[in-house]
């Protein structure tokens, strides 16, 4: 479903109220303030379920898996880093480089055409959106990040398969440099869905 899956998935920034209560008048709401830059960070956290339940939850471990990975060329100097991250992910949960496909395209607004393609073959468990889209001076920015996220996310429903967004959208390439682990993240949040649909089938039999 990064010129960020990824996939591992712009963020969404949400505001904190703060009460004024000297300064306001009665009856008035809140005034809201944007949070501090630590505090805008999204922090994974684990579910809290019980153990009367039955659990289905996939492992980020891609042994006897095949992947696919669609690569925007656009930016190359960011999206070589995110496909490193990626392939470096890949090694580490146990994903044979043989099972390994990776597909070039000319820029982002080319990944969801290319992820459905590849989702549509059956061939793989997942597939891997990277690139980079950095903000200039015109609406550009604004409407290739939206058609690539939702683009991404329509493959994924169309076909039933994982695609993980790892597109960066950014203001800088300062800031597109120091968040190319979106490529491994991206990778691990595939391969956790990718076993979580396997589990799935299999209990359904």
């Amino acid at each position: 479903m990064s010129e960020t899956w990824s996939g591992e998935p712009a963020d969404v920034e949400q505001l904190e109220a703060v009460e004024e209560s000297e300064s306001e008048p009665d009856g008035e709401l809140p005034r809201l303030r944007a949070p501090d830059e630590e505090q805008r960070q999204h922090a994974y956290g684990e579910l809290d379920i019980p153990d009367d339940v039955i659990v289905l939850e996939g492992s980020p471990d891609g042994t006897r898996r095949g992947v696919a990975i669609v690569a925007s060329r656009y930016n190359g100097d960011i999206t070589n880093k995110l496909l490193e991250s990626a392939l470096e992910e890949l090694d580490e949960a146990g994903v044979r480089r043989e099972a390994v496909t990776v597909m070039p395209v000319p820029g982002a607004f080319e990944l969801p055409l290319a992820a459905m393609a590849l989702a549509k073959t059956r061939r793989y468990a997942c597939v891997v959106a990277l690139g980079c889209v950095v903000r200039g001076e015109t609406p550009h920015f604004d409407f290739i990040a939206s058609e690539a996220a939702s683009g991404l996310q329509l493959a994924a429903l169309e076909t039933g398969v994982p695609v993980a967004f790892g597109v960066l959208t950014v203001d800088v390439v300062e800031q597109a440099e120091a968040r190319v682990a979106k490529g491994a993240e991206a990778v691990r949040t595939a391969l956790e869905m990718a076993d979580a649909f396997a589990q799935l089938r299999a209990s359904a039999r």
